[in-house]
Formats: structure tokens, sequence, C-alpha cells
């Protein structure tokens, strides 16, 4: 039977989710909703365009508004949150009392921590929350999934991601893929890892090492915030090590290391000539900008290993995807990889496949269920030791 999908942010990543549940979702229609019905319609109709069907319709919504938000949600069986990090457990608090199941692309743990504390309500309201469900966290947890299942026994699961520019120019060889917000904070919080069988917090934008990857080199990796999300609190006793890092240019790391320690990322106010500011807010206002300035095709390193025993034996596996900008729908591999990645729950969820409640991305759907799906769509990984 044929679901009614809704998407609250029609910006990049919410636009190919669209797209994705066009083609794969079976939709009775989608909804996409936006603060700019001017922005909700350029992204239905370059939808519709797409497919070339008229199956996306555009919709102004305010997604801080209950009265707003839960007109919107009529008659919808999935919502898929494409907004800002910190507004999901705000909208999935309406999306229950509306009755509407709903995923979100996440991206800090304490706050999906707020969301999953909807699980009564959730579950007497008879539908389903997961959040975290993008690429980082998400389809990289996915990737160390699918390897603790063909493992016996799983010792270590290593993951890392990163969206880079396919022609870097310093000084930072990097291209703004999402909000800066989002940015700062994966660079500048604690991250939650698994060492040593137990959970512990790691500096950000520290423990770096080198990589090597395919077609790129040498490349660099270092912690980040949010990639491993609950997992750590899921597989405590099932692995003994589960980390993330951030895949980068190398010299990235040390550059924007100078502002982290420098206290352009202090959220306290401080006088200047008179007037109270709050450094993080102004280098949002100032980096962001300049930082979108560097326009260039993106592609997207993800790679995953783990480490343990099957049939008796020490093996190592690994998972690699270098996936680039689709010139034939001018997507960017940033917005497939996390679009494409949420619409994959999003269809789970509204063909019963997810349990009911507030609902771990890791419990929510088996990593081998994933992988199967994200090669649908034109994602192709490499399997070593597979």
């Amino acid at each position: 039977m044929s679901k009614t999908y809704a998407i609250l942010g029609a910006g990049m990543q919410g636009t190919c989710a669209a797209y994705d549940l066009a083609k794969f979702g079976n939709p009775a229609k989608i909804l996409l909703g936006d603060v700019s019905l001017e922005q909700a319609k350029a992204s239905a109709d370059r939808v519709n365009k797409l497919v070339g069907q008229a199956i996306c319709h555009p919709d102004q919504v305010d997604a801080m508004n209950p009265d707003s938000l839960s007109a919107f949600l009529t008659g919808v069986d999935v919502l898929l949150s494409c907004v800002p990090y910190w507004m999901h457990p705000h909208i999935a608090k309406v999306a229950v009392a509306s009755k509407v199941s709903m995923c979100d692309l996440g991206g800090n743990t304490d706050v999906t921590l707020e969301t999953l504390k909807l699980d009564a309500d959730a579950h007497e309201a008879g539908v389903t929350l997961v959040p975290d469900c993008g690429l980082a966290p998400g389809l990289v947890n996915s990737l160390g999934m699918y390897l603790m299942e063909q493992m016996d026994e799983a010792e270590t699961i290593k993951m890392y991601c990163g969206v880079l520019p396919q022609n870097p120019k310093p000084p930072f060889n990097y291209k703004l893929t999402f909000n800066v917000e989002g940015l700062v904070t994966e660079y500048d919080y604690e991250a939650v890892v698994l060492k040593d069988g137990k959970i512990g917090k790691v500096d950000t934008l520290a423990d770096l090492e080198e990589l090597e990857i395919d077609t790129l080199g040498k490349m660099e990796a270092f912690n980040t915030s949010g990639g491993t999300s609950t997992a750590p609190y899921t597989f405590e006793g099932k692995v003994t090590n589960y980390v993330y890092k951030t895949i980068r240019f190398p010299g990235h790391c040390e550059r924007m290391r100078i502002f982290k320690d420098f206290g352009f990322w202090n959220e306290e106010k401080i006088d200047v000539k008179g007037t109270k500011i709050v450094p993080k807010d102004v280098f949002n206002a100032v980096f962001g900008p300049a930082l979108s300035k560097f326009v260039d095709r993106d592609m997207c390193a993800v790679r995953a290993v783990g480490e343990g025993k099957k049939d008796g034996k020490k093996v190592r596996m690994q998972i690699d995807i270098l996936d680039k900008e689709c010139e034939k729908t001018d997507f960017t591999s940033m917005e497939r990889l996390t679009g494409f990645s949420l619409a994959i729950y999003a269809i789970e969820m509204a063909e019963g496949r997810v349990p009911k409640g507030a609902i771990r991305y890791e419990e929510a759907v088996t990593g081998t269920k994933f992988v199967e799906m994200i090669q649908k769509r034109d994602v192709i990984l490499h399997f070593q030791g597979v």
C-alpha cells in the first residue's frame, strides 16, 4: 500500500531524499515543506522533473510552530526531518502528537538522546522515531554493523568519512556541503567512543592518523563528534573498540585546531567595545559565507574497518566507498549518501519493518539490509576480506 511521506526542510539533503522516495518508496505523494515556499516549490519542481511525474508537492511550514507543523503532518505516514539538528526533538514531539512516524538527520548525540526519551509516548501513539539517519552518523554506522554481522566475534570497528572537494584549494582544502553550525559542532565537542571495552569521551580534532585512499593518495583522519551516535552504548560488551574519524586533505586539522584552541568557538558572551557577542556566532557568520565561496564538485570517501574472529580465525574486513557528485542529476555526493540513507530508513519504517517506539539507529535496520539497499542506488561499495 502506498504511503504519504513528508519532508521538513527543502534544502540539499531534503530534496535528494524526496528524489529517492519518489524512485524507491512507492509513495502516494511526497510533501516537501520549508519555511520558504519559494524554496519548497523549486525543490519540488526539480524532483518532479527528474522522476517524470508530479509526485512531490510544496508547502510552507514553520517547523518550530506546533500548529503549522501539525497541519503539515495531516494524513502523513512518515516524516523525514532535514532541518538543523537542534530542532529535531521539538519536531518529534509534534510528530508523536500527530501520530506520525519520524526519522531525522541527527548529528549531535546529546540532542539525539532527547528524542529517544520520547520512547513511551511513541509507543502509546503507535509510531516510530529513529534519529541520526544521515551519513555520519548513519551510513557509516550501517557499514560498521554490516562488518560486525559478518564476524563471530567483533573486536574493533573503525569508521571514517569525509565529504571533500574534487579540486581542493588552500588554505582549508575543503568545500562546505552543509551548514557551518553543524560543521563546527562536529569539530568542537567531544566524541563518544568505545575503547578497550569502556565508553569514553575523546577530544575532537585529535588522534590524527594517516590514511591511504585509492586515487586520492595520502589523507588524514581525526576525531569528530556525533559520528558514533548511540552505538557505543548499544554495542558495549559486544565489541571492544568502536570509533569514528573524519577524513580530510592533509593539513586541514591543524588549521581548524587553531580556531578551537584560541577561543573562536567559545559560546559564552564576551565584551567587544561595549557590545556583548558570542565568539562562535561571529565565527559562523564570517567563516560560513567565506568558505561557501569555494565552489567545486564534491566527492565522499568512506571507509569501515572491522577486526575480529570468524570460524576461529582472526580476520580483517574493509569496505570502501568513493562516491562523486552525480552529473546526471546534479546531486552532490553529500546529498546522495545522506539523502539516500535517510530515505532507506523512512521506507523501512513506512513498510512496518521497524519496531514502534523511539529506536536507536543501530537497532532499527540491520547493516546487511542497509548495504543491500544502498547498492541499489548506484553507490559502489568495495569489499576486502568480506
